[in-house]
């Protein structure tokens, strides 16, 4: 077990210290880290040589979960990326098009091509009790991974547990909610197999 899942399990076992961690971290009414924190993420995020993420996007990666951008890599303007319920690795010359979202945990391969406005989120509301409000249930993860040498198409929605395999293309708009077999064209809604490639 590392040094910061030997914390995490720590911070469990203390419910008073990780409430005023999480409140010392998080604005928990913008639901992103404070200013303090943002101005040392580079201290603690990883970006690889030659990656670049434009100022305008909102990086909301919290010191407690990894952030990872690999060589040659690009997160492009008004996109936002999320770790704060899940480690978000991005791969090697990789493009995070203009006004994305990645809500970890996700891990994206290398040569992945996201398109513009795409949301690609391993997070879910609970809402199964209808006596409590849906923001009292809390939230639920499954990681996402998408492989290598992918292109997702403008506006597509990728959902919590959603595989895809290396060498898929995912049409405009679709919302992929099962696994993507390598070597395929999905697209629709929710996202079918049109052909292979």
């Amino acid at each position: 077990m590392n040094n910061k899942e030997q914390l995490r399990q720590g911070l469990k076992g203390s419910p008073r210290l990780k409430r005023f961690l999480d409140r010392l971290i998080m604005n928990q009414r913008d639901a992103r880290p404070r200013w303090y924190v943002r101005l040392l993420a580079p201290l603690y995020q990883h970006r690889g040589r030659g990656s670049k993420i434009y100022c305008s996007a909102r990086m909301d990666t919290p010191p407690y979960r990894r952030f990872s951008l690999g060589r040659r890599s690009v997160v492009e303007s008004y996109c936002c990326i999320n770790n704060a319920v899940g480690d978000v690795v991005i791969g090697d010359n990789t493009r995070i098009g203009i006004h994305c979202t990645v809500i970890g945990p996700v891990t994206i391969g290398s040569h992945v091509n996201l398109a513009q406005g795409i949301t690609v989120t391993a997070l879910n509301h609970n809402f199964s009790d209808p006596s409590l409000r849906i923001d009292e249930q809390g939230v639920s993860t499954k990681a996402v991974v998408i492989g290598d040498d992918v292109w997702i198409g403008a506006n597509a929605v990728i959902l919590p547990g959603v595989t895809i395999g290396s060498h898929v293309v995912v049409a405009a708009g679709a919302v992929v909610t099962k696994d993507v077999p390598a070597n395929t064209l999905v697209g629709g809604v929710p996202a079918k197999i049109i052909k292979q490639l």
